[in-house]
């Protein structure tokens, strides 16, 4: 806890203010100072330690933006619109750069070219660390009262960090998408925050591939998607796994090994209301789309995480739901083991899953050491297994959950990924006016629009 608060403290602190910096208008407004026309022109004008502010309008451009230490904010979080108009593409991207913050302003309608062309676009608000190398390549992030939303069936990520440390999202909002509305991913010690967020109508609320050490998830509402909040290990956004634990940077095994209960946790999801993920309706690719729907908070092959003080009510299949991941499955030659192992699950009010509150399952495949996942002081009515006091986090060490409810779990899970599979997908809607930043001018160097 004390490191969670000199991390907020951090991030909390003002960035690069010099009297040398200046700002840059960008308005479409006949004015007769000077400004810029396009946000892109704006930014490529500024120097470090610039500010490029907004002023409202519909700005039908792709922004790419190298250049760090840089403050992109909007006037109003709902007029300045970055209109993708379900053009092929991606809307803001910050390539590479460190200490860049992106602020009060919409992102919308950014496709890819197909359903599950990644490559082509689709990502509203994207701070790309380096995902071409696999490797951490910028530090310091921020995207702060922010909406992205997709009204068709190709958006693919709303607000999406890979690559990058030492940063956080702050009042956003993500709707619409056929991957996750807000997605952290590739950092082993993430060193970020997710706070404020509201995430709804999409194949996945929050998605965290890959992503772990120091790493929160707070105060935060994911309702109304297919899966509420899914934290994951995979073989992509290098390097696996998912792992929780404060000293997650020294980790090399892609399934590392846990071997008590009694583990320094720093990947948190606290505080967090997680309820009706039952929306059958959202896009999907073929990956967000095998997900078991009707699930509050889904950890996929995770280790070393700590979930504590979360609402989940109203999923329609299970609150939570925890399961170890081979990839791919069926096993092959290749496959690689990602088990459950190491979690906590404290404190939380579980309510509402048509088969069960909370469902541990595991210890099927490779190694089978999904151990010392432990449960204390949840509020619920059904789990599986029945009994969960083998699972108490006051045990130093817990096994591999029960192999008859895990078994039995498989072929439910794999039941409701075909349910998934075969959804009926279409459009979301539009959002309504999100609260926008309280004082945008607040910060900047002297300007026109604030004057």
């Amino acid at each position: 806890m004390i490191a969670a608060a000199a991390l907020a403290l951090a991030l909390a602190l003002p960035s690069h203010a010099s009297a040398a910096c200046k700002t840059i208008v960008v308005t479409k407004a006949a004015v007769s100072y000077p400004h810029a026309t396009t946000i892109q022109a704006g930014v490529n004008r500024a120097k470090p330690c610039d500010w490029v502010l907004v002023a409202p309008g519909r700005y039908p451009e792709k922004v790419v933006i190298r250049t760090p230490h840089l403050h992109l904010r909007g006037l109003n979080r709902n007029t300045v619109i970055v209109d993708g108009l379900h053009r092929v593409g991606q809307g803001i991207v910050v390539d590479t750069a460190s200490d860049v913050w992106i602020e009060n302003l919409t992102v919308r309608n950014w496709d890819r070219k197909s359903r599950d062309d990644e490559d082509s676009g689709g990502n509203e608000i994207w701070f790309n660390g380096g995902d071409e190398t696999g490797k951490i390549g910028a530090s310091g992030w921020h995207g702060n009262w922010l909406t992205a939303y997709d009204t068709g069936l190709l958006g693919g990520y709303g607000i999406f960090t890979s690559n990058s440390v030492n940063g956080e999202f702050d009042h956003v909002y993500a709707s619409g998408f056929n991957d996750s509305g807000v997605y952290v991913g590739a950092c082993p010690d993430c060193r970020a925050t997710v706070s404020h967020a509201l995430v709804e109508r999409n194949a996945l609320g929050f998605s965290g591939t890959n992503a772990g050490g120091h790493l929160i998830v707070q105060d935060s509402v994911f309702r109304n998607n297919a899966v509420g909040v899914g934290p994951n290990s995979l073989p992509n956004d290098i390097p696996p796994p998912q792992l929780g634990t404060c000293d997650s940077a020294a980790n090399t095994s892609p399934t590392p090994t846990i071997t008590t209960t009694r583990l320094d946790r720093c990947t948190i999801f606290r505080r967090n209301t997680i309820t009706n993920n039952n929306n059958l309706t959202t896009p999907a690719n073929g990956t967000s789309g095998q997900l078991p729907w009707g699930v509050g908070l889904e950890p996929v092959g995770t280790y070393g995480d700590l979930f504590t003080e979360n609402t989940i009510s109203g999923n329609k299949n299970f609150g939570i739901l925890g399961v170890e991941n081979p990839v791919p499955f069926p096993p092959t030659a290749d496959t690689i083991y990602f088990q459950l192992a190491g979690n906590a699950f404290t404190n939380n009010k579980v309510a509402g899953g048509g088969i069960a509150d909370i469902a541990l399952a595991g210890g099927l495949f490779g190694a089978k050491q999904s151990v010392d996942n432990c449960f204390s002081n949840n509020v619920y009515k059904t789990s599986m297994p029945a009994d969960l006091s083998p699972w108490s986090c006051s045990l130093d060490q817990t096994p591999n959950p029960d192999p008859a409810a895990a078994g039995q779990l498989l072929g439910i899970v794999i039941k409701l990924q075909g349910q998934s599979l075969a959804r009926k997908a279409k459009g979301q809607p539009a959002p309504p006016a999100q609260p926008t930043m309280p004082n945008p001018c607040a910060g900047a160097p002297k300007n026109p629009l604030c004057s």
